[in-house]
C-alpha cells in the first residue's frame, strides 16, 4: 500500500488541472420548473446542461470568481440566476454564466445589508424564490442575510455575532418562514479570564427570522471540533429536519440525526465510517446518503438506513423534483460515470463523462465567460480528449475548434487497456479521496 501512495504521489499532478487537483464531480444542482437544466459543481470550474444532460459545458473558475482549492455552494433560481458562495462575497449571474458580479458591491461599506468582501459560507432559496446566506468570516462579525429581490439587495435577520461562524443554512420547502441555522463559536477567553469552549449552535426561526430558538442539541455526540450541519428539510413536513455532526463517529465518520419536531430533540438514525459529503431528499421522502470512502445510503421513511450496493462512488447526490437521482461519480473505474442517475437508487447509468465534454459555455466577447474561459479550452479540451457529447445530436465541438487526437489520456479511461484500467481507477479515487477530505475539512 506504501509504494501505491507514491505512485499516486507521483502521478495525482498528471492527471490535475491548473489548482493542482484532480477533476472530478462534487455537486449537482437543480433549476426549480425546469427540468431540463443541470448544473454540476466540479473541482475546475462548472458545468451546465440544457437539455437534460446530454451535452454539458464549461464555465471557468476565473469568471464565477474563486480560485485554488475552494469549492463554491451554488444554488440556481427559478429564472435561472446562478449564486456562488465565495470567500470575497457571493457570486451572482443573471445571463446564463457569461459573467458574475459581487452581490452588493455598490453598497457603502457601512450598509448593514453589505455582504461583499465578506466569506460566505452558507446558502439555500426558499418556496418562494428568498436568498439566504450565512457568513462565517473569522475577520469581522457574522451575520444571516435575506434577500426577497433575487439577491440584489440583502437585510440582516438578527443573527449577529463576533464569535460564530454561520455554517450552513436550509428553507423548510412546504414552509417559507422556517429557516434552519448552523454555527461554529470558535473558542475564547472570559472576562474572568476563564476559557470559553468551541460550541456548535443550531438555530430555529419560524417567522422569516425575526425571531429564533436555540435547540439544545441534547444527546447530540460531537467530533473533537464541535461542528453540525443542517442537511436537509422534508418536503411536505417542515418540522422534519436531518443534521450532520461533523467527526462525531471516530475515526473518519460522522453521525446523521433526525428531529421531527423542529429540531428542539433529535434521533440518531445512521453513524457513518466515512465523512458524510451529501444528503437528498426526493419529493416523495426518499433519502439518500453520499459519504467519503464510506459507501452510500438510502432510506425511505428517514428512520432506518440501509447500505446502497450497487450504487456508484458516490460524491454528492441530488433528486429533481420529478424524483429523478443524480450522483457523482468517478470519471474512471469502476464507475466510468461523471455523473449518473437513477430512477430508484438500485440501477443507475451514465450520463456524463469528462471527454462528452462540449466546451466552454458560449457568451459574446467582452464578457469574462468569453474572454477568459473560452481561452482556457483549448488546453482542457486536450488534456480530457473531449470530443464532444455522444449521447444526444447535441452540436458537439464549437465551431472554432477541431477533436484533439484519441490520445488515450487517463481523464477517458475507455481508451486505455483492462489493466491500465484499474491502476488509473485507483490512482484516481486516491487522489479524489484526498481531494474531498481536504475540501470537506
Amino acid at each position: 500500500m506504501r509504494s501505491l501512495a507514491v505512485i499516486a504521489a507521483l502521478l495525482c499532478p498528471a492527471v490535475a488541472l491548473a489548482n493542482g487537483r484532480p477533476p472530478l464531480t462534487n455537486g449537482v444542482h437543480f433549476r426549480p420548473g425546469d427540468d431540463a437544466s443541470l448544473y454540476v459543481a466540479t473541482t475546475f470550474g462548472l458545468l451546465v446542461s440544457h437539455d437534460d444532460g446530454c451535452s454539458f459545458r464549461w464555465i471557468c473558475e476565473q469568471n464565477i470568481g474563486y480560485g485554488g482549492t475552494f469549492d463554491p455552494k451554488y444554488r440556481v433560481a427559478a429564472d435561472g440566476t446562478i449564486f456562488a458562495t465565495t470567500f470575497s462575497g457571493l457570486r451572482v449571474s443573471r445571463d446564463g454564466g457569461c459573467m458574475f458580479v459581487t452581490a452588493t458591491a455598490d453598497r457603502p461599506a457601512n450598509d448593514p445589508g453589505r455582504i461583499a468582501d465578506t466569506w460566505i459560507d452558507a446558502i439555500d432559496i426558499g418556496p418562494t424564490g428568498d436568498v439566504w446566506i450565512a457568513t462565517a468570516d473569522g475577520g469581522k462579525p457574522n451575520n444571516v442575510y435575506r434577500s426577497t429581490d433575487n439577491g440584489m439587495t440583502f437585510e440582516p435577520r438578527g443573527m449577529l455575532s463576533q464569535a460564530i461562524w454561520w455554517k450552513s443554512l436550509a428553507i423548510a420547502p412546504s414552509r417559507a418562514q422556517r429557516i434552519y441555522a448552523t454555527g461554529y463559536q470558535v473558542a475564547g477567553t472570559l472576562m474572568d479570564g476563564g476559557q470559553m469552549p468551541p460550541t456548535a449552535h443550531f438555530e430555529i426561526s419560524d417567522d422569516d427570522g425575526a425571531h429564533w430558538i436555540e435547540s439544545p442539541l441534547a444527546g447530540v455526540s460531537f467530533g473533537l471540533t464541535p461542528l453540525v450541519y443542517v442537511v436537509g428539510v422534508d418536503h411536505a413536513h417542515p418540522d422534519v429536519v436531518f443534521m450532520s455532526s461533523i467527526g462525531a463517529n471516530p475515526p473518519n465518520g460522522d453521525r446523521l440525526y433526525r428531529s421531527t419536531d423542529g429540531g428542539m430533540t433529535w434521533t440518531e438514525v445512521l453513524a457513518t465510517n466515512g465523512a458524510i459529503l451529501d444528503l437528498a431528499i426526493g419529493p416523495t421522502a426518499n433519502i439518500l446518503v453520499a459519504t467519503l470512502g464510506g459507501g452510500s445510503f438510502q432510506s425511505s421513511d428517514g428512520a432506518a438506513f440501509a447500505r446502497m450496493t450497487s450504487a456508484p462512488q458516490l460524491t454528492c447526490v441530488g433528486q429533481r423534483a420529478d424524483g429523478e437521482i443524480y450522483g457523482c461519480g468517478a470519471n474512471w473505474q469502476p464507475d466510468n460515470k461523471a455523473v449518473a442517475k437513477s430512477s430508484d437508487g438500485m440501477t443507475w447509468d451514465k450520463v456524463f463523462r469528462f471527454v462528452e465534454l462540449a466546451g466552454p459555455v458560449e457568451c459574446p466577447a467582452g464578457t469574462p465567460q468569453h474572454d477568459s474561459c473560452g481561452g482556457q479550452w483549448p488546453s482542457l479540451q486536450q488534456q480530457f480528449a473531449a470530443t464532444g457529447p455522444t449521447a444526444c445530436n447535441a452540436q458537439s465541438m464549437p465551431d472554432n475548434t477541431s477533436p484533439p487526437p484519441k490520445t488515450g489520456g487517463c481523464c477517458d479511461a475507455s481508451r486505455a487497456s483492462p489493466g491500465e484500467l484499474g491502476a488509473m481507477g485507483l490512482l484516481a479515487a486516491m487522489c479524489s479521496a484526498a481531494t474531498l477530505r481536504r475540501r470537506r475539512r
